[in-house]
């Protein structure tokens, strides 16, 4: 057999002949290896949890599964809330099967409800396997492919790059292997695109894509356009080195499609690109009959559902659109190229209004120059963005363990639940459902009081010091042990000021134990950026400890969210409660050590030194 290793940028399945095989997609590491590897796994199939509605009974539950068009049936031990339970692991045949068979399996009298079975099967298999997208991953197999250089024909008109190699497409023959590492450096390209507009917003059924731009972290920048400048010596070439003239719209395609193929990048990268320049090029394509191969597989771009928007996805590529990045982390009063470049360099760049742009591509000369620089300046600085705004969204990535793609576009809340379906399998939980429409209409009228705030003394203050807990409602989930699976009627236990809900303290609780290792590990990270005197390894580790404070802090107002699996008003009424509780009574404290508080807020306190001075 032969080894391979890469790093794991991707993942989905495919049918073949009839059977689901997973493709792990990747940038290969190792002497002699470049460019990228397809890893085909038909190993693994599909499965749910079946909780039956007698547990004495489960032998029935079994027999009624059985005239079903099953793979298997397995009676398997889980913990469900803190509860030991016995139910059945039902395997499928193909991913497909599940939402087919979901309601001929609920509405079985036999069984009480279904587990697991909304988790998708690319996810299912990376938690199963111990895989984390950005991480080097290890594979047993055989090479299917002989070919290693593409077998395009050289252009001409210009000096071309080699031919980025095919893909190795591999064979897996034993489970990947999972390997500790750092991350390695990762290929960015970006793009951008202009459009000929003189009616105003551009509409892809009229208006042609006139020039496209590029830059990478590695130093290639171009722009294509259909346009040359009319004092141009030579009229087939072009007035800047950065700048390759094509003869129409169709071409400027195609010529795009082979950049992206010959660059050969891990990540694209892109400014509002989920909702206008793919959405925009691929209208173009189909209408001038140009094949978008784009992935590494040689397939188009897919528009795939997340949240409330569509997203372009590139196989074997991980496309980010960075204007969705910049508003969730960003807090701007507008999320534009030019005010997010503003706000993280602290200088402004080129501007052409975009309903002037075919002004200056009519008029040529100086204009349609400065719309070259224009287009090339937003390419790099979409790249320099990204350069800094990327390394959160790849630590969450190696920590959350979900593909980079679905990351960059997740809500702080959707990384934490799958933060804890990954803990969930790895302590053998069953995972609850996501609430039904009834659970969520019960849920949305109920709100929780929040944190102590004291209004600000007026006036002006002099000898002002700030008391602060540090991570106040992380600390109070772990050390009260506050979980749905710690809740309890019983005695000696942690009691909750105000509402008297009732907290086992031992064992320690799944969400405890889950948040306690996230706190345990920044620690570590931040006592590591202490003791180091390598910039770029402190601002690795810094990424690293900001992800883990991200996740951290978003736990206990998950609590209370009506979406969430975890949900339990109880847990979050005591964690407000407590964080009350503790300030309120340091505030006391404080006085009695001749402190005077003027202003507090939720974990932390102004005051002023009234006492006597040493």
């Amino acid at each position: 057999m032969i080894t391979k290793k890469f790093v794991l940028l991707d993942i989905d399945y495919i049918t073949r002949n009839q059977e689901p095989v997973v493709r792990l997609f990747g940038k290969l590491l190792g002497e002699n290896e470049e460019g990228h590897i397809i890893v085909l796994d038909k190993s693994f199939r599909p499965y749910i949890y079946v909780v039956p509605s007698d547990p004495s009974h489960i032998a029935d539950c079994n027999i009624h599964l059985s005239d079903l068009n099953l793979l298997s049936v397995e009676q398997v031990s889980k913990n469900d809330m803190g509860e030991l339970k016995e139910v059945l692991k039902v395997t499928f045949k193909h991913p497909q099967d599940i939402p087919k068979l979901r309601e001929k399996i609920l509405n079985l009298k036999s069984v009480k409800e279904i587990r697991e079975h909304d988790i998708p099967f690319y996810r299912r298999y990376i938690i199963d396997h111990g895989l984390f997208p950005l991480n080097i991953v290890e594979v047993q197999g055989k090479v299917l492919n002989s070919a290693r250089s593409s077998q395009r024909p050289p252009k001409t008109g210009g000096p071309e790059k080699s031919p980025a190699p095919k893909p190795c497409i591999f064979q897996v023959e034993k489970s990947p292997t999972p390997l500790e590492s750092s991350l390695p450096e990762l290929k960015f390209l970006s793009f951008d695109i202009e459009v000929y507009n003189p009616r105003g917003m551009p509409q892809s059924d009229l208006d042609p894509i006139i020039m496209i731009s590029f830059s990478s972290n590695q130093g290639f920048r171009k722009v294509l356009s259909t346009k040359n400048t009319p004092d141009s010596s030579d009229p087939n070439g072009s007035p800047l080195d950065f700048v390759e003239v094509v003869a129409h719209e169709k071409e400027l395609l195609e010529k795009f499609v082979e950049t992206v193929q010959s660059e050969n990048p891990d990540v694209i990268l892109g400014y509002n690109s989920d909702s206008f320049d793919f959405p925009y090029i691929c209208d173009r394509a189909a209408k001038l009959g140009v094949p978008l191969k784009l992935g590494i597989d040689g397939s188009s771009p897919k528009f795939t559902r997340i949240g409330f928007s569509n997203s372009a996805m590139i196989r074997g590529r991980v496309h980010i659109d960075l204007y969705s990045n910049t508003r969730r982390y960003m807090h701007l009063a507008h999320h534009t190229l030019e005010r997010v470049y503003l706000e993280l360099f602290g200088e402004g760049k080129l501007d052409i209004p975009g309903d002037e742009i075919h002004i200056y591509w009519d008029e040529g000369g100086r204009r349609l120059e400065a719309l070259f620089h224009y287009s090339l300046n937003d390419a790099v600085a979409v790249t320099q963005i990204g350069e800094r705004m990327l390394p959160l969204s790849t630590e969450l990535t190696r920590i959350v363990g979900q593909p980079l793609f679905d990351v960059a576009r997740m809500s702080s809340g959707r990384l934490v639940e799958w933060y804890l379906i990954r803990k969930s399998f790895e302590q053998g939980y069953l995972v609850p459902n996501k609430p039904s429409s009834a659970q969520l209409t019960r849920r949305e009228g109920k709100h929780v009081v929040g944190g102590y705030v004291k209004e600000p003394v007026t006036g002006l203050h002099e000898n002002i010091v700030y008391f602060d807990f540090r991570s106040l409602y992380p600390s109070i989930i772990i050390s009260k042990n506050i979980s749905p699976d710690s809740l309890t009627s019983g005695e000696d236990c942690h009691i909750s000021p105000e509402y008297g809900h009732k907290f086992l303290k031992e064992p320690v609780g799944f969400i405890p134990l889950a948040i306690g290792q996230i706190l345990q590990d920044r620690i570590k990270i931040k006592s590591q950026m202490k003791e180091s005197r390598d910039d770029y390894q402190i601002s690795v580790l810094n990424n690293q400890q900001e992800a883990l404070k991200r996740l951290a802090n978003t736990f206990y107002g998950l609590y209370n969210h009506s979406t969430f699996r975890w949900y339990s008003l109880k847990c979050s009424e005591s964690i407000t409660a407590w964080g009350r509780d503790f300030l309120k009574k340091t505030m006391e404290d404080s006085e009695k050590q001749g402190f005077k508080p003027v202003y507090a807020d939720t974990d932390g306190f102004f005051a002023t030194y009234v006492g006597p001075m040493d």
